[in-house]
């Protein structure tokens, strides 16, 4: 029997939910409560920050990858996006800094909440999953323990693990209940509460970088008018996204130069489209 084909059993009722996994005799007590799977998130702002400015224990750690992922792409989303959005109203409308202005405010409004929905919804939709899988999972440890034990050996076991070594992890994680738990939910499942991060950072911070992003090209066109609007535009919009793409280089260790020409050059390709199009739309229209 293999992970994939495990049939589906009912939800637990409350009071199975609660039950603990009977112990072998002669093994430690289950842990606390404390270290159980959904208790190991980090709650408050201050506790997330401390934990992000620790020094990484391993260069392999990706504790932030929670946090820069929708930073990231909301920044790079909010100055494509309303870049492309002033371009096309820019082709389409000339000179009109009014029209330009107001495009590029809603723009920045519209997709900067957008995000904000998607990303928390995201993020939550991701927590309750994991938060379903660990009932279920708690579940199943307590009424099939066996046939858990059989799963896990396999899984073991398919990545190169001898019958006799499966065993040995098998029986030793199998001794705390909740360290089954985690290890169910990571190994068979592939859910992770630590790289989840949280729906509202997650949503706020995807609002705020989509907004700061966004207002990099609306911004020349509040202070200046004209074709030096439109060309300071375009120009801080070439430099933000080189900016972003040498930010992206360091977490990713990826060449920092052609990362940013990457992105400066997919930017301004979104650009160049859609004010060719706003063109065309204006000509016709007029």
């Amino acid at each position: 029997m293999t992970p994939t084909t495990r049939r589906s059993r009912p939800k637990a009722s409350a009071a199975s939910k609660a039950a603990a996994v009977p112990q072998p005799t002669g093994t430690p007590a289950p842990a606390p409560l404390a270290a159980s799977v959904p208790q190991t998130r980090l709650h408050g702002v201050k506790d997330r920050i401390a934990a992000l400015r620790r020094p990484p224990a391993s260069p392999h750690e990706t504790r932030g990858a929670s946090i820069v992922r929708p930073v990231v792409f909301g920044a790079t989303d909010g100055l494509v996006c309303n870049l492309s959005l002033i371009m096309g109203v820019a082709g389409a409308a000339g000179e009109d800094a009014h029209s330009i202005i107001i495009a590029g405010v809603a723009g920045l409004l519209a997709g900067g909440f957008s995000m904000a929905v998607g990303e928390f919804v995201s993020v939550r939709s991701q927590r309750e999953l994991l938060d379903y899988q660990i009932e279920l999972q708690r579940h199943q440890l307590h009424h099939t323990p066996e046939q858990e034990r059989s799963i896990l050996r396999e899984i073991y076991e398919a990545k190169g693990l001898s019958r006799a070594e499966s065993d040995l992890i098998v029986n030793r994680i199998m001794e705390n209940p909740e360290r089954a738990i985690d290890t169910f939910v990571r190994e068979e499942i592939g859910l992770s509460a630590e790289t989840m991060g949280s729906p509202v950072a997650a949503g706020l911070g995807s609002l705020c970088a989509f907004a700061v992003g966004a207002f990099v090209p609306l911004l020349p066109f509040l202070i200046l008018n004209g074709g030096t609007a439109f060309a300071t535009s375009i120009g801080a919009s070439g430099v933000a996204l080189f900016a972003i793409g040498l930010a992206v280089s360091r977490l990713t260790h990826r060449h920092a130069i052609w990362t940013g020409v990457r992105q400066v050059a997919l930017g301004g390709l979104a650009a160049a489209v859609t004010f060719g199009v706003g063109t065309l739309l204006g000509t016709a229209v007029h």
